[in-house]
């Protein structure tokens, strides 16, 4: 949507003025993140091939100020996609691979006894862990006891660490794009439902096409080295964060977003009879705010100033497919959390204007 577009439709919206950007600023950004978006993709096909999915929704993830869980087998190219997203954001990046033996100091930091070369004293002095970093990848966080787990998911909540009563802002941007194994659960600590609600998207990182593995081959297998170049910056993306958070949401648009997602529990007397009989918990408050806050990102991201009821249905799958707990009747028809969220959007309608 060009610059003219974007303001007669909020100047068209005459019952919410308080939500309208006051500046022309705001349009612009918008317009500007859209070509942002544009150029980070064909930077990224570069060095990925295929999987126009998930890397939208991490971008998305990324604007909406949130984490991601990448939920795929090994060989998927998951740690080359997220590198390679930092290079094009000029980012940080670290990577920690969880192990059984990893312990929270490990991934925060710990307090290490050091002597002032001139006075000779003896203090604790803070070595800052590999959190401390603009985006972290969390490789197979399933494989690391729930301890440690805990102590990442608390930082990616409160943007901070404790350690000797002192606490230490992490740096910003700060990201979590965590992965996890579906296919090897022996030995494994398995994320409880209240720390993946922490996650904003799920994302479902599935196998190549045809077409897209023999493309892998051809480039993977050369001698050439793509060169990725830097699109935006640390100070650019949180600008853009601000932009995405002042776009107008209309009055249909919450109660969309707030009707899907109160249809997903079963003991609300107006949710559908499949959901009664085939979900065993739904989502909390945490996904209606994700609805929005991930529709305004990808409408941003899209070049336009308002959320519509596509982008709502659009973030439906990454957002809700860890928060709903099927049933064993609906385990044992072979349905699965993405099945029963694709019935719950053709049953759920969007509110007429």
């Amino acid at each position: 949507m060009k610059i003219a577009a974007c303001i007669r439709y909020l100047t068209n919206d005459q019952k919410h003025p308080e939500n309208m950007p006051q500046e022309t600023d705001d349009i612009q950004a918008v317009e500007k993140l859209g070509e942002a978006r544009d150029a980070i993709v064909k930077e990224l096909r570069k060095t990925i091939v295929g999987m126009d999915d998930v890397i939208d929704e991490m971008m998305i993830a990324i604007f909406a100020r949130g984490h991601c869980l990448l939920v795929g087998v090994p060989g998927l190219a998951k740690t080359l996609l997220v590198s390679s997203l930092a290079e094009t954001m000029s980012l940080g990046f670290k990577r920690i691979q969880f192990t059984p033996d990893l312990m929270p100091s490990d991934i925060t930091g710990t307090e290490l006894l050091q002597e002032d070369p001139e006075t000779h004293q003896r203090r604790f002095m803070f070595q800052k862990g590999p959190i401390f970093t603009n985006l972290l990848l969390a490789d197979e966080i399933n494989r690391t006891p729930p301890k440690t787990q805990a102590a990442l998911l608390e930082a990616m909540q409160e943007k901070r660490v404790s350690s000797g009563g002192e606490e230490y802002k992490l740096d910003a941007p700060f990201f979590v794009l965590a992965t996890q194994n579906p296919i090897e659960q022996e030995g494994t600590y398995p994320l409880p439902e209240a720390q993946l609600d922490r996650f904003l998207f799920n994302i479902q990182v599935k196998y190549p096409s045809y077409a897209e593995e023999i493309d892998i081959m051809r480039s993977v297998t050369s001698d050439s080295v793509p060169v990725v170049n830097k699109v935006v910056d640390a100070k650019s993306i949180l600008e853009f964060q601000h932009v995405v958070r002042r776009i107008p949401v209309a009055d249909p648009i919450f109660d969309y977003a707030a009707r899907l997602v109160r249809a997903t529990r079963p003991d609300q007397p107006d949710a559908p009879e499949f959901v009664r009989r085939m979900m065993s918990w739904g989502a909390g408050p945490r996904a209606s705010l994700n609805l929005i806050v991930a529709g305004k990102a990808r409408a941003a991201l899209r070049g336009r100033c308002h959320v519509s009821e596509e982008d709502v249905r659009a973030v439906c799958l990454p957002i809700l497919r860890h928060r709903i707990v099927p049933s064993f009747a609906a385990r044992s028809e072979g349905m699965t959390a993405d099945s029963l969220i694709a019935r719950l959007i053709e049953e759920v309608k969007p509110t007429k204007a």
